[in-house]
């Protein structure tokens, strides 16, 4: 698969319909020719969007299809999974609402890990209603940790600045005990390689917030700095990762500052979010690192105060897909260029000769 030639099938899962999930994705692709440089599939339901295209006035066509497998390339793909009328009521979550936005992430996921989709896009849910009916995860992030069974990381990005969380949503109460030296490790490690892999970046230089106020002041404000946070930061520093703090937090959001490096890691949900946000509302992107899988979504929520409207922005969900492409052909090149220097090696090793031993040059 050539990286240049690969038109992206963008998964769209639509988050609560009640919210503004369906007017940014529709939004993101009202322009005719959005289909040339992707195949867009979303997993809702025709009549709902009928009627809120209707609302925006907006000129789509959708193909609809049953499954993802199905998707046309140059046209919009509605997997229909619902195809009885929906009851909208903009602005409210209800349980219809976030029925949907369950069935409508699962179909998506499950797509996704079947290969019938490249990457995933998710447009905004509502964490608490969607508990209430069973939902086991306060966000997007647990959920595909466990789908995959793998460790995810909170990373906040745009062109100029990327900030990764330590620990997601959870108690303030909770945070200090949440973090520790090897979990700190695996974070920058992670934080390292999807630099590398996933953003083009060959040697990243990455920031590590302190928890404390002033980050600690020697111990004075307390002691995860001295006892987890720096320790972490010079193990891997003596193996060759350029990791470097901690930096007290309050004041390492200037642009003289952060922009010195190529990410930075908060301890934090708020700590990292909140100056993301003020600096990057409308073109930030959330997505979820050290993943199998790419998945993006805007940096934003369900907005239930303008939905119906007609004045979302869809800035930040556009910016998630076009992300989500460009991390999607970057792992391939990646892929393709490790391929690349390992096969002198594998030639070698078949013809029996091992490249990192030194040879018998004697004639």
């Amino acid at each position: 698969m050539s990286p240049k030639n690969h038109k992206v099938r963008v998964g769209i899962s639509i988050g609560d319909f009640n919210g503004i999930g369906p007017e940014i994705i529709m939004k993101s692709l009202k322009d005719k020719t959005i289909t040339d440089f992707f195949t867009p599939v979303i997993f809702g339901s025709g009549k709902l969007f009928t009627y809120q295209k209707n609302i925006f006035k907006l000129n789509l066509n959708f193909n609809y299809i049953n499954e993802a497998s199905q998707a046309h390339g140059g046209k919009l793909n509605m997997v229909n999974l619902v195809k009885d009328n929906v009851n909208v009521e903009l602005g409210v979550p209800t349980e219809e609402s976030t029925r949907m936005a369950i069935d409508s992430l699962e179909a998506a996921t499950e797509a996704l890990m079947k290969g019938d989709i490249d990457v995933l896009v998710t447009a905004p849910i509502n964490k608490d209603e969607m508990v209430k009916m069973g939902f086991k995860h306060a966000g997007h992030t647990g959920y595909f940790e466990e789908k995959f069974n793998k460790k995810g990381l909170m990373f906040l990005v745009t062109e100029d600045l990327k900030v990764a969380v330590s620990t997601h949503h959870i108690p303030i109460a909770q945070v200090a005990e949440n973090i520790s030296k090897e979990k700190i490790k695996k974070q920058i490690k992670v934080l390292n390689q999807t630099l590398i892999e996933d953003f083009n970046i060959t040697k990243p230089k990455i920031a590590v917030l302190g928890l404390n106020p002033h980050s600690g002041d020697g111990g004075v404000i307390g002691n995860e700095e001295i006892e987890i946070i720096s320790p972490a930061i010079k193990e891997l520093s003596d193996n060759g990762i350029l990791a470097f703090g901690p930096f007290p937090a309050d004041s390492f959001f200037q642009p003289n500052k952060y922009k010195s490096f190529d990410a930075v890691l908060a301890m934090y949900h708020d700590q990292g979010l909140a100056p993301f946000k003020t600096l990057a509302y409308e073109e930030g992107v959330n997505y979820t690192a050290g993943l199998p899988f790419i998945r993006t979504s805007p940096d934003h929520g369900v907005a239930y105060d303008i939905a119906g409207q007609n004045i979302a922005d869809e800035q930040s969900f556009t910016e998630a897909i076009f992300t989500a492409i460009k991390v999607f052909k970057n792992r391939l090149e990646y892929k393709e260029l490790m391929d690349n220097r390992m096969q002198p090696r594998k030639m070698a090793m078949d013809n029996g000769v091992d490249e990192d031993l030194p040879q018998d040059t004697e004639g």
